[in-house]
């Protein structure tokens, strides 16, 4: 890795300043290599906190990360349990990851968007946060993507 960084540094100042990239590096390639495992580990403990009184019903049979949701977030199928959320959000924060997975999970609750998902969705704390920051995702990056 290359940093650069004004000449007018002192060591120490280029030492912290390495340090601190070097962190930010690490930390964005360990969201990048976020994997299916710990995609269904996440769900797991979401159904959990969330859907609890629904356990017995939410119980998918795969959860992974897929590359070809061009316009959505996540997508579920109800009929075989499957849950696949897009690529295009692992770097983003846990909490926005956690929204697009509780939306699907809440799926195999109640197949459509009715108020009875969206009273299981609304559960979770940040929700309206999160459908916000996907917005502002999708409307700065001209993406027409929803979470339907």
């Amino acid at each position: 890795m290359v940093v650069l960084i004004p000449d007018r540094f002192s060591r120490a100042e280029e030492t912290e300043w390495v340090e601190r990239m070097l962190a930010r590096l690490a930390a964005r390639e360990e969201r990048i290599r976020r994997t299916d495992d710990e995609l269904l580990a996440r769900a797991r403990r979401l159904t959990s906190r969330y859907l609890g009184d629904h356990a017995h019903r939410v119980a998918p049979a795969s959860v992974r990360w897929v590359t070809n949701q061009n316009g959505r977030w996540g997508s579920c199928t109800p009929d075989d349990g499957t849950i696949r959320i897009s690529h295009r959000i692992q770097e983003m924060p846990d909490w926005v990851i956690d929204y697009v997975l509780l939306h699907e999970l809440s799926h195999l609750v109640v197949p459509s968007h009715s108020a009875d998902f969206w009273e299981l969705v609304s559960r979770f704390p940040k929700a309206e946060r999160a459908r916000g920051y996907l917005e502002g995702i999708s409307a700065a990056t001209g993406l027409v993507l929803s979470d339907d």
